[in-house]
């Protein structure tokens, strides 16, 4: 059973810094590209960052500079390092895995990220 658990979320004030986390259980982690997204209220889903399986970095232009994504493999673990967060951060963030074998991502199921005074 594929598992992806995220978790690291919370209430934080602008300016500061979260660290996310998403653990992989029940794929070969080493193989997968490895996904951040967000959802805010009454928005779509948008990819935030990705990490793919050869190590290429790819960013959304209102991320850059501010989050950065690494991931783990000994302990399928991919991270997403937040700083500088601003109120329009603000959403629930989810992981996913994919690799060329799939049609549609695994994901998970999501850790809200609220910036507020």
């Amino acid at each position: 059973q594929v598992r992806l658990v995220e978790s690291g979320g919370g209430l934080v004030q602008p300016g500061g810094s979260l660290r996310l986390s998403c653990a992989a259980s029940g794929i070969m982690f080493v193989f997968y590209d490895m996904g951040w997204h967000r959802q805010a209220p009454g928005k779509q889903r948008e990819l935030v960052a990705a990490l793919t399986r050869d190590g290429t970095t790819t960013y959304a232009d209102s991320v850059k500079d501010r989050f950065t994504v690494s991931r783990d493999n000994n302990r399928n673990i991919v991270f997403l390092q937040m700083t500088s967060l601003e109120p329009e951060d603000t959403a629930v963030y989810y992981c996913s895995a994919k690799t060329l074998s799939l049609t549609n991502p695994y994901w998970g199921q999501g850790t809200q990220v609220t910036v507020s005074s």
